[in-house]
Order: C-alpha cells, then sequence, then structure tokens
C-alpha cells in the first residue's frame, strides 16, 4: 500500500477515534445538570444527547473549515500527513488522561495546541498561520469569561422573575424544563465539537492531494457526526460527577440558567466559524450562575483544579504532539 494512503487511512481512523473519545468525555458537559438534578435518568439523558449531538454534527461545516486552514496553511504544510497524524495521536492521550482522573478538561485545547506544536516542530514558527490562530485562540478566551458573565446575569433575573414562587413547585417545573434545555445543550456541542474531526480530515486530504478545497465532504461530515454520536452514547460518568456536583450543588432552576447560558455561548461562536471549548464554556456557565446564586455555594477548589487543567492542556499538548511527530517522522 502507498505510504500516503497509509497514513491518510491512519488519520482518518484516528480523526473519528478522537470524535469518539470526545463524545463520551464532552457528553457529560452537557447533560450533567439534567442527571445530577434527576430531570433525566442517566440513560435517557444519553440516548438523548447521542440523537442531539449527530442531528448538530450534520447542521454545520464553518467550524470545519476554520479547522482546516486557520492554524496552519494545509496546502503549504511540510510532511503534512505526520504533522496531523502527531497531532491525533497526542489530543487523543490527552483527553484518556484528564477523562481517566475525571478532570473536565478541553478537548478544543488539545487538538489545536497539538496541531500547533506538530507544526511547528515539522516547519518551525513560521508554519503557523498567525492570524487565524489568533482569532481561535481568543475565541477559546474569552467564550468562558462570557459564560461566567452571562449565566450569573441570566440567574440574578431568574432570581427576580421567580422570587415570590413556592419553591418546590418552581423547581419542579424548572426539572420538566431541563429536559429541553439538556437537548439544546447537546445539540449546539454537536454543531462545534463534531466539526473539529470533520476539518482535521479534510486537512489530511488537502495534504496528501485527494481534495482540492476546504470544503468538507459529505462522507466526512457524516462519519464524524455518526462517531461523535456513538461516543456520546458510552457516557463519561466520571466528569458527570465532577461537573454535575463537584462544582456546586446544582437544583432545576441553576440547571436550566446553566444549560440556556452554554447553549447561547456555543451556538454563538458556531454561528461565527469559530471552535470553543465545550468543556470550558458549560463549566464557567455553571460557576457563574453559582456566584450569582450564593456565592460560598461555589466549591472553589475544583474550579482552581479545573482553571489550572485547562491553562495546561494547550502547552502540554503541543509538546507531546513535537515529541509524537519526531517519533512518526524517523519511521515515516
Amino acid at each position: 500500500m502507498d505510504t500516503v494512503l497509509l497514513i491518510t487511512i491512519l488519520i482518518v481512523i484516528g480523526a473519528l477515534a478522537f470524535d469518539f473519545i470526545n463524545g463520551f468525555h464532552d457528553t457529560a458537559n452537557a447533560i450533567a445538570t439534567a442527571v445530577s438534578t434527576k430531570a433525566l435518568t442517566p440513560r435517557r439523558a444519553i440516548i438523548l444527547a447521542a440523537i442531539m449531538n449527530f442531528v448538530g454534527a450534520m447542521t454545520f461545516t464553518g467550524v470545519a473549515k476554520t479547522i482546516t486552514k486557520d492554524i496552519v496553511d494545509p496546502f503549504t504544510l511540510d510532511n503534512g500527513s505526520v504533522v496531523i497524524l502527531a497531532a491525533l495521536i497526542s489530543a487523543i492521550a490527552w483527553n484518556l488522561i484528564t477523562w481517566y482522573f475525571g478532570i473536565p478538561s478541553s478537548s478544543s485545547h488539545a487538538i489545536i495546541g497539538s496541531i500547533a506544536g506538530a507544526a511547528i516542530a515539522a516547519s518551525g514558527i513560521h508554519s503557523i498561520n498567525f492570524k487565524g490562530f489568533t482569532k481561535i485562540f481568543e475565541a477559546l478566551i474569552f467564550s468562558p469569561l462570557l459564560a461566567f458573565g452571562l449565566g450569573f446575569i441570566v440567574y440574578s433575573i431568574f432570581k427576580v422573575v421567580f422570587k415570590n414562587n413556592n419553591l418546590p413547585k418552581t423547581n419542579k417545573r424548572f426539572r420538566y424544563l431541563q429536559i429541553a434545555t439538556a437537548a439544546i445543550q447537546s445539540y449546539t456541542h454537536g454543531t462545534n465539537d463534531a466539526q473539529k474531526a470533520m476539518g482535521i480530515i479534510t486537512m489530511a486530504l488537502i495534504a496528501n492531494g485527494y481534495v482540492t478545497s476546504s470544503d468538507i465532504p459529505f462522507w466526512v461530515q457524516l462519519a464524524c457526526a455518526t462517531a461523535m454520536g456513538l461516543g456520546t452514547s458510552v457516557g463519561g460518568w466520571k466528569i458527570i460527577k465532577t461537573v454535575g456536583g463537584k462544582i456546586m450543588k446544582i437544583r432545576p432552576v441553576n440547571g436550566v440558567a446553566a444549560d440556556l447560558t452554554g447553549a447561547a455561548i456555543i451556538f454563538g461562536a458556531t454561528f461565527i466559524h469559530l471552535p470553543v471549548s465545550t468543556t470550558h464554556v458549560i463549566s464557567s456557565s455553571i460557576l457563574g450562575v453559582g456566584s450569582a446564586h450564593r456565592i460560598k455555594g461555589v466549591k472553589w477548589g475544583t474550579a482552581q483544579r479545573m482553571v489550572i487543567t485547562w491553562v495546561i492542556t494547550l502547552p502540554i499538548s503541543a509538546a507531546l504532539a513535537a515529541a509524537i511527530y519526531f517519533i512518526l517522522n524517523f519511521f515515516f
């Protein structure tokens, strides 16, 4: 078998594996609040999330195009196949490590940092598309801050609107509403996260001469949507436990406010074709809601641990991808 074709096949398999892992790694974020408040049983929540993630992944391709061309230029990337394969191995390894320890880290940071690290190892710092990379980096940085602020505002409005309502009855009504908000949040997750693997596969197809534009082939979109849906069906119980209970004690009204906030920020990013970390956005939404509810009720130790992981993910994944690139380059 031709070496280029072999590496391309390995990249496709690796990207679908990344999407599958992303599904069970990040699904927890979308359904954690609904499960923790018992609005949905874990089984029903995962089925709902799997369906909505698939639908979301089949709806848009703008973020995929951004991943394809805005970090590095696949048309001029030296040894592009090995760069992309190294990036995938690095991102998958980091996702599995953080999943094992139940840490809600960012798949987006992992894959973007890995692509940048492998590309720099292959061609030097000039291989990075700084304008596009800066735009993506800003989206990753500012989206959690926006989510925190919007979560604080949304829950503050809820407190004013429902302050005279009977609390048990209000929570019961919001528990039903959480089913809808969990579905919406799972849908927005699919619109953004599944596209990252689509972009990687398309980047490999361009680098190896199989396609000549950044348009996402339909088979790539369908394969990635399916992998995301299947991964979602596996679930990520360790991260559900962290996001759903270790940040704050979540009640239905808190869950609805956090879900609406997370969905709004993620879909807004999808609409303007920017990849964001659904993990960061959803966790920050919960932190914002918790701060508006009762600042002492937020478990800031857990939040601090999560923030440290967010900060170190990009540089660690970049360094890991660079090391893997040199190893793969020796063989290929």
